[in-house]
């Protein structure tokens, strides 16, 4: 009996072992899934995702779903093989996805900064598209820089240094242009009031040759629109596209989805070039879990997603916001449109 035992023992022990191991050890690993979708043309905690007023919105109907990837830390043995087992998870060094040295709060406040500039990128895209008149206002002024006694946020310019401005770069070029030590003139609104001020520039930190205003210049709507995006917990900067097309669907009259299913991703520019992003196949399948029968892919992620396509889950590429409406209106009246296959 006792060498029964024994024996017993002795084959349970690594088992034991085998389990408490396994369930308190961390893997070095990350796994990434289908994450949360949210309709940019619907509402989240009674707010529209698109929040549009100081302009007429027309009807929409429909969807246009933007995807995300979620992100699982700190798995364990068991739960890294069960995920990887799963098949609709990939493991992936946890060091891609948070930096060593680089603090979880960190990553996470730059993830939060991207998503704010998608945000931003989006509704300028739009506008441009939509012909939208906008305006370069300041959004801040260096408390120690050489325009703290002369410029105030919310600021409008007109012109720097004798130079039109229609973009924040403008602004950038124009100061630039001169030397430290020079005296600007520049043009600006305030109040609805035109007036012209002078700056003397300083030099730019990390350039010391070139003029430095001390100013955050930034492109904005110009009269009454005013569009606030209602997405909170999301990082990174995938969801610009869909947001684009979620501002153009308000602003525009018709449908721009034909009251269809439509997700997407991609980064977009202020000029409405969209960009690849990470995670496509993940985000396809959130897209059709949701429901979903139309993905718009970026041209960067075609070879990747038609690889990867879920069954039922037509695939529409794209590459600036124009094609991407012009896709969805050919969607709409049966045309063709441009795919990754």
């Amino acid at each position: 009996m006792n060498r029964r035992i024994m024996t017993l023992l002795a084959a349970l022990v690594p088992v034991l072992v085998l389990g408490v191991v396994g369930s308190a050890v961390t893997v070095p690993f990350v796994a990434l899934g289908p994450g949360p979708t949210f309709n940019t043309l619907g509402e989240v905690e009674g707010k529209q995702v698109v929040d549009v007023q100081g302009a007429p919105v027309d009807p929409t109907s429909g969807n246009l779903n933007m995807t995300t990837v979620s992100v699982r830390d700190g798995l364990n043995i068991f739960e890294a093989f069960g995920l990887w087992a799963d098949g609709r998870y990939g493991l992936r060094p946890r060091a891609e996805v948070y930096p060593p040295g680089v603090p979880r709060e960190q990553v996470d406040k730059s993830n939060q900064q991207d998503f704010k500039d998608s945000e931003d990128n989006a509704e300028l895209a739009a506008l441009h598209y939509l012909k939208y008149p906008t305006t370069v206002r300041l959004r801040t002024v260096t408390p120690d820089g050489p325009a703290k006694d002369v410029l105030r946020e919310g600021d409008e310019l007109v012109s720097v240094g004798g130079k039109p401005v229609a973009t924040a770069r403008d602004v950038v070029e124009a100061v630039q242009a001169d030397q430290p030590g020079a005296v600007v003139p520049i043009v600006l609104r305030r109040g609805g009031a035109e007036q012209t001020v002078e700056v003397k520039l300083g030099a730019r930190p990390n350039d010391p040759a070139k003029g430095y205003l001390g100013v955050t210049p930034e492109e904005a709507p110009r009269g009454p629109l005013e569009v606030t995006f209602n997405l909170a917990d999301i990082g990174g900067p995938s969801a610009g596209l869909m947001f684009s097309l979620a501002l153009i669907d308000k602003l525009s009259s018709g449908n721009l989805n034909g009251g269809k299913f439509i997700a997407g991703t991609g980064t977009i520019d202020p000029e409405g070039k969209v960009g690849p992003i990470g995670g496509i196949q993940y985000k396809m399948m959130a897209a059709r879990d949701a429901g979903a029968e139309t993905f718009l892919v970026p041209a960067g992620n075609c070879n990747e997603a038609k690889e990867r396509t879920p069954a039922g889950l037509r695939l529409i590429k794209v590459d600036t916001l124009t094609g991407a409406v012009q896709s969805l209106e050919a969607l709409t009246s049966g045309g063709d449109t441009p795919t990754c296959g």
